[in-house]
């Protein structure tokens, strides 16, 4: 197995939104806003080559939104999914399976591109499985009110309408499922959206997580430090604690997809709870 971590550009959002009820004075220590109050953020996705199968955890953005749209997120930096792909020699065709942990715009916007008329859209992965589950699926195509911003027709009827779309298996039993057919295990979590999939991977004697939304920085350790984008913010709470728990126990590295500064994370036992270990860049830990 090999693994590759892919940049796919950079967005601002909200620090307010980011960070939910707890005062601007604390969060902004560790993730500091403009003059317009907006924070950086990453759009990191990871790419994995297991024999013939090359698998993509979510896509960003993608391109195909209006000026409009991207004015409202301020995108910036000079990385692309097609440009860090190609950094390790591979094109999108080369795609095998598209892991979307959940279908946020900033989570599934890349897997839907214009047709060369720009009159339809079309796969961006014309290769590929898409991989979902019925629960979110369900959610996102029939969403409340709260995210149906977020949840963009054109990022997703498409991808079932292409007959490319695949549902994994939801755990019968607890929130865990082991050894998928994607050769990783998953844990579901509801508290940002119903059934957001987190991919746990053994790298190179290491569990690698794809933190996704569940964790989207450093700054949001601390436990009440839960987005306002959250559909369900106590969920959220106990799922961090839980998680961060087995993390600091069993040194978990946390590959992070929005922060900008940050790839991947430890995470430590301390007096005031879970917190911070230390911080690296994806080639100090792997070659």
């Amino acid at each position: 197995m090999k693994i590759y971590p892919i940049e796919t550009g950079n967005f601002k959002l909200d620090g307010g939104a980011m960070f939910g009820v707890v005062p601007k004075v604390l969060w902004q220590r560790t993730n500091p806003a403009d003059s317009n109050n907006l924070i950086d953020m990453a759009l990191r996705c990871m790419l994995i080559e297991e024999g013939k199968r090359l698998i993509l955890i979510d896509t960003g953005t993608g391109s195909k939104q209006s000026d409009k749209f991207f004015g409202y997120y301020y995108p910036f930096g000079d990385a692309t999914l097609d440009g860090s792909l190609a950094k390790y020699g591979f094109h999108r065709n080369d795609i095998t399976d598209v892991f979307l942990t959940h279908l946020h715009f900033d989570h599934c916007g890349g897997s839907i591109q214009w047709n060369n008329t720009h009159t339809n859209y079309e796969s961006a992965f014309k290769n590929a499985t898409f991989w979902s589950n019925k629960d979110h699926w369900k959610w996102a195509t029939e969403p409340n009110v709260r995210e149906k911003a977020s949840f963009l027709k054109e990022n997703i009827h498409p991808i079932q309408s292409g007959g490319q779309l695949h549902f994994l298996d939801i755990p019968t039993q607890g929130n865990f499922a082991k050894d998928t057919s994607l050769g990783f295990d998953v844990l579901f979590a509801d508290g940002h959206t119903d059934k957001q999939m987190i991919p746990h991977i053994n790298y190179q004697g290491k569990t690698l997580v794809f933190m996704a939304d569940l964790l989207p920085t450093v700054g949001h350790i601390p436990l009440p430090y839960v987005m306002g984008y959250d559909t369900r913010p106590l969920i959220t709470m106990d799922e961090k604690a839980a998680f961060l728990n087995k993390a600091a126990n069993e040194n978990y590295y946390l590959f992070l997809e929005h922060d900008a500064v940050n790839q991947i994370c430890t995470v430590k036992h301390t007096e005031k709870g879970v917190r911070l270990k230390d911080t690296y860049t994806f080639n100090e830990l792997f070659n």
